[in-house]
């Protein structure tokens, strides 16, 4: 194969034009600049987007089963029967409303769920997330009169409360009188504080056993909805196993995944993060565009070379071969050391964690980064693909030299 052999010498040898070595330098500084931005951005995204998911799926379940009309009677039987359901790992009842909270400092407005204690653990991220007490001790009396309730960090903090201090729970629908409607008010203990480390979530939700919700709406004993987790392996598959619970279950109950009740904020991540790969390879093709211009400088300089080669046998196909080896060299160099860079530079970003975010602004505290095999593979793929393609011209017009016109 003397033509590695040749384009070996011509990349080593000293150019008459100096210019053109740096240009070819310049050329493999691009990419690997190029392919490291973008292994960092999409990493970036992927964890951003991975974050996100797991934020989301610790504050809400897998499925979702709810029945036309809003309520469920008799929700023990239905929870029952979707544990019978293929790849369904658990299921608990919940009930919300939508009320005020006071403190000791001003009030806000709060979402309140009800959840069953017994059966929640393992359904929904709570038990894990508490930072005060624990979910059990919803259902311990503490004062026979006061139910206990659970609330975000930040929620505690605007409200200037800690575990065991009292709180009112102020619902505007209460009962009418000569003098209007007048707000129900019920005061309750802070047997705990979690933390979801999702802002939104953390002051915003506050938990109460489900019959305390129901006593506190006089709902009677109803529910809204039942949670349901799946197996890790179909988790991409809960639509799925949704279906195949409204099969069993019958009219009017639905199932809503995980995935169809956050489709249009994956949808955006995903966009983005095809509309950043286009952005940041745009570096690769600039980079290409100088190996376009330093080969052709290289032809230039070496068409005497090239004529003489063609006098001695050589075909266009072998000096084709020569320059575009030459740009593949450049394209691997460059790829190689971009990878290596972008892989170094995540993984350092990833142990450190030195990029601290605002956690009222974004749902994590640190900058998250995940790298997809896949990602990688194929930002390395484009760079070679982008920058052999780029040698196609170059090789071209060297192999049409024609040694009678150079040599004359």
């Amino acid at each position: 194969m003397y033509e590695w052999f040749i384009s070996f010498r011509y990349l080593r040898a000293r150019h008459k034009q100096k210019f053109i070595s740096l240009i070819s330098l310049i050329s493999v500084a691009g990419i690997t600049v190029g392919v490291m931005a973008l292994i960092v951005v999409l990493a970036v995204y992927s964890g951003f987007t991975g974050g996100l998911r797991d934020q989301i799926l610790g504050i809400n379940s897998h499925i979702i089963v709810q029945r036309a009309g809003g309520i469920i009677p008799e929700y023990d039987l239905v929870r029952d029967r979707i544990l019978t359901v293929d790849n369904v790992t658990g299921a608990t009842p919940y009930l919300y409303a939508q009320t005020l909270l006071s403190g000791r400092r001003g009030g806000t407005g709060v979402v309140l769920r009800g959840i069953d204690p017994s059966t929640a653990t393992g359904v929904i991220a709570l038990p894990e997330q508490m930072v005060q007490g624990t979910v059990d001790d919803l259902t311990q009396e503490k004062d026979a009169r006061l139910p206990n309730i659970i609330l975000g960090i930040a929620m505690a903090r605007d409200l200037s409360v800690d575990q065991g201090d009292k709180v009112r729970l102020i619902s505007p629908s209460g009962p009418l009188t000569p003098m209007g409607v007048i707000p129900k008010i019920k005061t309750c203990i802070v047997s705990g504080i979690f933390e979801s480390g999702m802002y939104e979530y953390d002051s915003t939700i506050a938990y109460m056993t489900i019959s305390d919700v129901q006593n506190f709406l006089e709902s009677g004993d109803v529910v809204h909805g039942i949670e349901v987790t799946v197996q890790e392996k179909e988790l991409n598959r809960a639509d799925q196993v949704g279906r195949h619970i409204v099969d069993l279950l019958g009219s009017p109950f639905v199932a809503k995944d995980w995935m169809s009740m956050n489709r249009n904020l994956f949808a955006a991540f995903k966009l983005e993060k095809i509309g950043m790969f286009i952005c940041v390879a745009l570096i690769i093709l600039v980079a290409a565009l100088n190996i376009i211009s330093a080969l052709i400088m290289v032809v230039m300089e070496k068409e005497q070379d090239i004529a003489i080669l063609k006098s001695m046998g050589a075909t266009s196909r072998s000096i084709m071969k020569i320059f575009f080896y030459q740009g593949l060299v450049i394209a691997f160099l460059g790829t190689f050391l971009g990878v290596s860079g972008g892989l170094g530079l995540c993984e350092l970003l990833s142990r450190y964690q030195f990029i601290e975010l605002p956690s009222n602004v974004y749902p994590m505290n640190t900058l998250p980064i995940k790298v997809l095999p896949m990602d990688v593979t194929i930002i390395a793929i484009a760079a070679i693909i982008i920058t052999l393609s780029a040698t196609i011209y170059p090789s071209w017009k060297a192999s049409k030299v024609k040694p009678a016109e150079v040599l004359s």
